[in-house]
């Protein structure tokens, strides 16, 4: 996983992270339709938005070529959990909550075992909630990068390990207003300066 960390791959996770993260508030989560594909636009390949239709279940409204190579078809329509192995699917599904109704930021790597035809493949994801516009938190802005090649599809994953943290630990801190703090602040109205006062000084020899 170091090679895949350290990578070029990585850098889209990052990308969208940092652009989710400009868009909080003091009210939290970011509505869906503050994203602007402009602000993406170097990413957008890899760049995905999901809808919750059940409980621990997300389908894609939007999804970039990236994800359509993956699974070797149109994946708009499709859920999440069919990127994923049969076995990890309950998995995803707990994520998915977790990031509805924590809410929280997600992040997965996953593993597509090879054989005969492909390789080995590992990928990257991360899940970011948004809110739709009736102020329910029930979209996810999410991207999906992997590292190698893609080889004979569908590819689907397992989960080799997850991060999760909740929105509330991911905002920025408010930046603290100007205060005027008493006893140490002067004011300038109606300041002069003092004038030194002079005076002769005179020596003589004895």
């Amino acid at each position: 996983m170091d090679r895949f960390d350290s990578g070029r791959s990585l850098s889209p996770i990052r990308q969208a992270e940092a652009y989710w993260t400009a868009l909080l508030t003091g009210d939290g989560v970011p509505m869906r339709s503050q994203i602007d594909p402009r602000g993406l636009e170097n990413i957008l390949e890899y760049t995905f938005i999901l809808e919750r239709i059940a409980p621990g279940l997300a389908r894609f409204r939007l999804a970039g070529s990236h994800l359509n190579k993956l699974a070797g078809m149109e994946v708009r329509g499709m859920p999440l959990t069919a990127f994923f192995e049969a076995g990890a699917r309950d998995e995803v599904k707990t994520h998915l909550e977790q990031v509805f109704s924590a809410p929280a930021v997600t992040e997965l790597s996953v593993i597509s075992s090879g054989n005969l035809g492909r390789a080995r493949l590992q990928a990257r994801m991360i899940l970011l909630p948004l809110k739709s516009d009736l102020g329910d938190v029930s979209r996810i802005l999410g991207v999906m990068v992997s590292d190698g090649t893609i080889g004979t599809t569908p590819r689907r994953f397992t989960i080799s390990d997850s991060r999760v943290r909740k929105v509330a630990d991911v905002q920025l801190p408010p930046k603290p207003a100007p205060n005027k703090v008493a006893g140490f602040a002067e004011d300038q109205e109606g300041f002069e300066p003092r004038k030194p006062h002079l005076r002769l000084v005179s020596s003589r020899d004895d």
